[in-house]
């Protein structure tokens, strides 16, 4: 089954056969549900009801001449069907429907007519960007709070290694972005961006600090315990519905150190200029799993920073260039932290 908003009837045949809606449900339209990066994703509205399709192939949508793993599509159905003993985090996220593993492909609920949090990282330049909420905030932080704490473990379930995504995602994170010439000139996404980022592709101190970080992230011989990560907890990863803050796409989930998850959700922050107010509340209501590290967690938020700056995953920033200096300076500073 290839996944094609242009052949309805094909996926309403395969839906039927699969027993994922009935033998008299007709599908009416198949629209883009978001700005999805990683998979091809499809809202399916039927005569009865509205699913979400997705299906992973073997390249990023976004961008198609990097390959990525299709079982991606498998290890987030696994972390649904893991999560689904609390329901609190189930209440959170849409309900796993169907997973076809030949097919790379699930079907979820639709949450509706939603919108994800990227319009965090919206001001003009050098102006006011949204504040989350308290009640957004405490939602996002309770969601990993738990997560983190309730699947906490000594020895990491070898079912959730999820290593080929690890790999692809730790080359974009540690290497790509510190490479001098990696062949992405980032004065295509702001003039004077590409000199601005050298001193960081020429510090050895600070890739090597990263190198070490890298090896936190995709080896599971460094801790005594591992949590259950998202993996990819950014607003990108954060929804408004109508029936309030949802989390979506945990395809990178794995268990590994949990100051990644916390670290990445404060980088972020850091770069849609949040109020210090509201950082500080996030550490103040994160609830700590022993034996969190926070040198650990200013490192992987640093790396975050600098990687979403000056790597090729790139975020919709109404920064100006004097303040990516001053977020480059304050994320080598965490990096340094060690």
């Amino acid at each position: 089954m290839y996944l094609d908003a242009n052949q309805p009837l094909e996926l309403q045949t395969y839906l039927i056969n699969k027993g994922w809606i009935s033998p008299d449900e007709t599908l009416l339209s198949l629209t883009k549900p978001g700005e999805g990066n990683m998979n091809y994703t499809l809202r399916v509205q039927t005569n009865a009801r509205s699913l979400i399709v997705k299906q992973a192939r073997p390249y990023v949508e976004k961008y198609p001449t990097i390959a990525a793993p299709v079982e991606r599509a498998v290890i987030e159905g696994q972390f649904y069907q893991r999560v689904g003993c609390n329901p609190i985090l189930t209440g959170a996220m849409p309900q796993l429907l169907g997973a076809d593993i030949d097919e790379s492909l699930l079907v979820l609920e639709d949450l509706g007519e939603s919108s994800d949090f990227t319009h965090l990282y919206q001001g003009s330049t050098n102006g006011p960007n949204h504040t989350l909420s308290l009640d957004e905030l405490r939602q996002l932080v309770a969601f990993i709070s738990l997560l983190h704490n309730q699947f906490r473990v000594a020895q990491p379930d070898p079912a959730f290694a999820n290593q080929a995504m690890r790999t692809l995602n730790a080359e974009h994170i540690f290497n790509y972005p510190f490479l001098a010439d990696n062949g992405f000139d980032l004065d295509t996404v702001q003039a004077g961006l590409q000199a601005l980022a050298m001193p960081c592709k020429q510090d050895d101190a600070l890739k090597k600090a990263i190198a070490t970080l890298a090896e936190q992230y995709t080896s599971n011989n460094r801790a005594e315990f591992y949590s259950l990560l998202h993996g990819d907890y950014y607003p990108g990863s954060w929804l408004h519905t109508k029936a309030g803050t949802r989390i979506i796409d945990p395809e990178f989930c794995f268990y590994g150190p949990p100051e990644f998850d916390l670290g990445v959700m404060l980088a972020h922050l850091h770069m849609a200029r949040q109020p210090m107010a509201v950082l500080e509340q996030v550490l103040h209501l994160y609830d700590r799993p022993d034996g969190f590290n926070d040198t650990l967690l200013h490192q992987f938020t640093g790396v975050e920073i600098m990687r979403r700056l000056i790597g090729l995953a790139q975020l919709p920033l109404s920064l100006s260039l004097a303040e990516k200096k001053v977020l480059l300076a304050k994320a080598a500073q965490l990096i340094h932290t060690a």
